[in-house]
């Protein structure tokens, strides 16, 4: 993501969802925010002033992580300082002024053309109707955002992990999925080729059985031969979130904190947009190793965001694979 645009509604003066939102927007360093008091529509001028105060509030003490690494801090791009927009999304009211400040201060960002293409899958279909007849049957369809790289209609492509099996020995099999690329559609738009930016469509002459009800998620799409490799073990450097979110106590004014990590924990890994569960196999200052129940296409360097296996909060973030 290049940047966020917080939303805020009226109705309420800060939801508990909130926090959550705060932390991703943390553990992201999005260097670009903008919060949006939604809903002035509804109430008087005074409570709008008061929610007002109230947000500013909420993200006062929230610095910003730097590139730099996790314990450093950029103050030119602290939440605190985020400009705040009273808007009504219903009446469209100051949506002009939004895109003002979308236009002078998110800076355009710098694409990468010239990379080999990669484009992460968060969704994925079969568009044919029941009872279609055979020559109108079509492949399935991938939609995702491309990284890096262009694509191009007519390439040839290649799926990883792809199809994951296993042996009678118990060991896990990947066998990418190689295709073509037959269309590429922005909304409904027709393309010849697509950048990075958005999200796209990419019609395939893939089974569509094997693109059904979203069965690619989390697959890695690019050039044959130049994908990152398929890993089932991670070893990860990573520093904990001070507190758990998502979690209510039976005493609200006591705050859950994170425990460290240990041997044998059970954990949610997200990398990209793959969701798996791994097991901690050892742990040492900041470092761990985890072992993965699916494999995951990634690399050297990708950020990944454990949680508890429970999925009551985030445990952990800024993770580098190696």
């Amino acid at each position: 993501m290049d940047a966020a645009l917080y939303w805020s509604p009226e109705t309420k003066l800060v939801p508990n969802h909130k926090h959550e939102h705060l932390a991703a927007v943390e553990i992201m360093k999005l260097n670009h925010i903008i919060i949006l008091q939604n809903k002035v529509d509804l109430i008087r001028e005074q409570a709008a002033i008061e929610h007002h105060k109230s947000i500013v509030q909420f993200v006062k003490g929230t610095p910003h992580r730097s590139s730099s690494g996790p314990n450093s801090f950029d103050p030119r791009h602290n939440p605190e300082n985020s400009p705040i927009v009273p808007i009504s999304a219903q009446l469209k009211y100051n949506i002009d002024a939004v895109n003002e400040y979308i236009l002078r201060t998110i800076p355009t960002p710098t694409r990468d053309f010239t990379s080999s293409p990669r484009l992460i899958v968060i969704r994925s279909f079969d568009v044919n109707k029941p009872g279609a007849e055979v020559d109108e049957l079509r492949g399935g369809v991938a939609g995702g955002s491309i990284l890096q790289g262009v694509l191009r209609v007519g390439q040839q492509v290649e799926i990883r992990p792809g199809i994951i099996t296993k042996d009678n020995e118990g060991k896990v099999r990947c066998r990418p999925i190689f295709s073509q690329i037959i269309t590429l559609l922005a909304e409904r738009n027709d393309l010849k080729f697509a950048v990075p930016g958005g999200l796209i469509g990419v019609g395939t002459r893939i089974d569509p059985t094997i693109c059904r009800a979203d069965r690619l998620v989390g697959q890695v799409l690019g050039a044959v031969g130049e994908l990152p490799s398929v890993y089932t073990e991670l070893e990860i450097s990573f520093f904990l979130l001070r507190r758990l979110l998502g979690v209510k106590t039976e005493d609200k004014k006591q705050t859950k904190y994170v425990t460290k990590l240990a041997k044998n924990d059970v954990l949610m890994v997200n990398i990209g947009s793959t969701s798996t569960g791994g097991r901690v196999m050892n742990t040492k200052g900041d470092l761990a190793k985890i072992l993965l129940t699916s494999p995951a296409c990634t690399e050297v360097g990708e950020k990944v965001c454990p949680q508890s296996a429970n999925r009551q909060a985030l445990a952990t973030d800024r993770m580098g694979v190696a």
